[in-house]
Parts: C-alpha cells; sequence; structure tokens
C-alpha cells in the first residue's frame, strides 16, 4: 500500500462545507465522520477531513489557533485533471458547491491549463492539466 495523505481543514462551518466537497464529486467516508468531523475521499490514498474550529483546534499545541476565514493562506492544496475540460468542470463545480473563484482560467504556458477556488472557508484548491506534449517537454528539458 502507498503512502496516504490526509488534508485537515478547520472550518467554520461543517455543513457548508460538507456541501462544497460534495458538489466537487468527493465521497463522504461515514466510518470517519461525525458531528464534528466530515472525512472526503479525493483518490484512493488522498483525503480531506473537514474539522469544526473547536475540534480542529483540540489537535494543536503551543497555542496555535486554527486560521478560518483569514486572508493568510496555510496551503495551497492542488489536484491534477485528467482533461483541460475536467478543470473548467471543477470550477463549476466548486461555485454551485458555495464555493468562489480564487484565481480564474488560465495558460500559464502553452499546454498547461489550471485555475484555482477557494471553499467557504478560503481554503484555496487549485486544479491543473497538462497536455501530454507539454509534460513530454518538460520530462525531457530535466532529463
Amino acid at each position: 500500500m502507498g503512502r496516504m495523505i490526509f488534508v485537515n481543514l478547520p472550518t467554520a462551518d461543517l455543513a457548508a462545507a460538507d456541501k462544497f466537497y460534495e458538489a466537487l464529486g468527493f465521497a463522504k467516508n461515514p466510518a470517519f465522520s461525525d458531528e464534528n468531523a466530515t472525512s472526503w475521499i479525493i483518490d484512493e490514498n488522498i483525503f480531506v477531513m473537514s474539522l469544526q474550529q473547536e475540534f480542529f483546534a483540540s489537535f494543536l499545541v503551543n497555542g496555535d489557533t486554527p486560521g478560518v476565514g483569514s486572508a493568510q493562506r496555510e496551503a495551497l492544496n492542488a489536484l491534477s485533471s485528467d482533461t483541460r475540460e475536467g478543470v473548467d468542470d471543477f470550477v463549476t463545480r466548486a461555485q454551485a458547491g458555495g464555493g468562489s473563484i480564487y484565481r480564474p482560467a488560465d495558460e500559464p504556458f502553452p499546454g498547461m491549463y489550471q485555475a484555482a477556488v477557494q471553499d467557504p472557508d478560503g481554503h484555496v484548491w487549485e486544479i491543473s492539466w497538462m497536455s501530454p506534449e507539454a509534460l513530454q517537454s518538460m520530462e525531457a528539458s530535466e532529463g
């Protein structure tokens, strides 16, 4: 079994966070969900945990506090898309789930298409697609 990643994010409103991640098409894992947290399956080894602020804070030490709704960013969570259209679909689903556009879709270089959205708590999710030709070109220049 490969490594797993659990992205733990504090939320001010668990129901709003649930609506957002459900709209993205992530599967809810009821075994690890309750009134304090919801576990979302992104992929076989990638999970998001939406945690009520107070519950999230119970894992912190040294007087640290959760940063929900802040203009400061703790991370940019990035996912890949299998298609260019998948980027636009992800953005549409994010908006339908109560999210907003953080960075509009653009093509920073030929063959790469990306956008970023934020969930209702301001956590940023970037989605990107790279054409096979651009990926091969990038790999060739690194090799």
